[in-house]
């Protein structure tokens, strides 16, 4: 078999086979086939496209390429979450220890944040001494013992992702909806979980900017996973605002840990509520969702959910006291509100532009290599569809450059739109693919 072969066959629109697929990804991966004609090829994809049995084809090569983790150690059956990348999203933090609470094991592997999404690892690393990586047999200890660890991504798992996301980066071909596919499940699909949930944005602050692209990815994706054995459910959620009042990594801890303790935001609850809802079903631990929401919020009130909370930051190392008392968490030393130049309702967020303006603070990375600053960010005061009076507050940002927090605040000040008519709050859940 050829390389060559295999292009030119992409080229001219013809299906490329099982062993076809699994030749370029293991060979590609080993260093055996050079990034410009692995580039060809993704060129061919991206204006050809590939059908389902390619798509399904390229997901299990690539899972395959490297480490797939073995969770049978581990008691029951096991649920994971994925999202598609957002601003504010901070629903990992909130639906683990929920489920935890109920027994169902969540072991997790998450990633940082690139560009304006977050990272959960990176949020977590803001609770002073807190570890995110762990000997595979603690790992697999923890979850036993309280149903909850969370780790970063090791590289050997789908190794062949990582190598060919860096390429389609640099390519224009990173907008395919097989790849997007593949890349996302390939990883899922690696890490062993027996159900998944995808929580798939849909809005200004998403890689998915209209329901209809994000309907196809979700649909696709739903049908890798159910194909290969996995119980797989799409949450179609909205990212025209960011998710919550917070975006930053201790910010976001911050309003997690405030809605663990029934006194957070309400979107962050309800969204967390719907994706665990569908992985309690998924496992078995509920017969209807209507009966999982209802356990899963029962863990807010009783408090189950928040000592969980407190018992996984301890487990992995953070310091407790900062999660009792979450006024301890470090925030910047420079803060600046912005405020409304005029009365009326907020009508619109340009989502991506608030993720810029927390970048420009520091709170995010522009290569996977950059130092991040944990402490700054952005509280947003009001949401679409508040009344707000002249001179009121919309946001307050926290910085420790004044530089930094003059450059975000420009920002800021073109990410929201006023109207004078009242303005209908967006539908946070937009549809379940199942």
């Amino acid at each position: 078999m050829r390389m060559y072969d295999v292009i030119e066959k992409k080229r001219d629109g013809r299906e490329l086979t099982e062993s076809e697929i699994q030749y370029v990804i293991q060979h590609y991966t080993n260093g055996e086939i050079p990034d410009y004609q692995m580039s060809a090829l993704l060129m061919a994809i991206f204006i050809r496209g590939m059908n389902k049995k390619e798509t399904i084809a390229l997901t299990m090569a690539m899972a395959e390429s490297g480490d797939q983790l073995d969770l049978s150690s581990i008691q029951g059956k096991k649920a994971d979450k994925h999202s598609t990348g957002g601003v504010g999203d901070k629903t990992t933090l909130v639906l683990s220890p929920m489920l935890a609470a109920l027994g169902v094991p969540v072991a997790k592997m998450s990633g940082r944040g690139l560009g304006h999404t977050g990272g959960t690892i990176d949020k977590l690393e803001s609770i002073p001494n807190f570890s995110t990586t762990l000997p595979e047999h603690t790992f697999i200890q923890n979850v036993n013992e309280m149903k909850l660890a969370l780790v970063g991504q090791t590289a050997h798992l789908a190794p062949a992702d990582k190598k060919i996301y860096g390429l389609r980066d640099v390519t224009a071909t990173v907008d395919n909806i097989s790849l997007i596919a593949a890349s996302i499940m390939s990883k899922k699909i690696a890490a062993g979980a027996d159900v998944i949930v995808l929580d798939v944005k849909v809005g200004s602050g998403a890689f998915m900017k209209n329901i209809e692209d994000a309907r196809k990815l979700a649909s696709l994706m739903v049908e890798i996973g159910n194909g290969v054995g996995r119980k797989t459910v799409a949450v179609l959620s909205d990212m025209n605002q960011p998710l919550g009042n917070a975006v930053g990594n201790a910010l976001e801890v911050i309003e997690a840990v405030e809605t663990l303790k029934g006194k957070g935001s309400k979107e962050v609850l309800k969204l967390s509520t719907v994706l665990a809802s569908h992985m309690l079903v998924g496992v078995g631990k509920a017969e209807n969702y209507e009966n999982a929401s209802k356990s899963l919020l029962e863990t807010i009130e009783n408090k189950q959910a928040i000592h969980k909370f407190e018992e996984f930051v301890a487990r992995q190392g953070g310091d407790v006291s900062y999660i009792k008392d979450t006024s301890k968490m470090k925030l910047g030393a420079l803060t600046r509100d912005l405020v409304a130049k005029e009365g009326g309702y907020i009508q619109s967020f340009q989502t991506s532009e608030v993720g810029v303006a927390a970048l420009l603070l520091g709170g995010g990375r522009e290569t996977k290599e950059s130092e991040i600053d944990l402490s700054v960010g952005i509280r947003l005061h009001k949401k679409i569809g508040d009344k707000v009076e002249k001179g009121e507050r919309i946001a307050t940002l926290y910085a420790n450059e004044a530089q930094r927090l003059e450059a975000a605040s420009e920002r800021m000040e073109q990410a929201y739109g006023m109207s004078k008519e009242a303005v209908e709050p967006p539908k946070l859940i937009k549809e379940i693919i199942e």
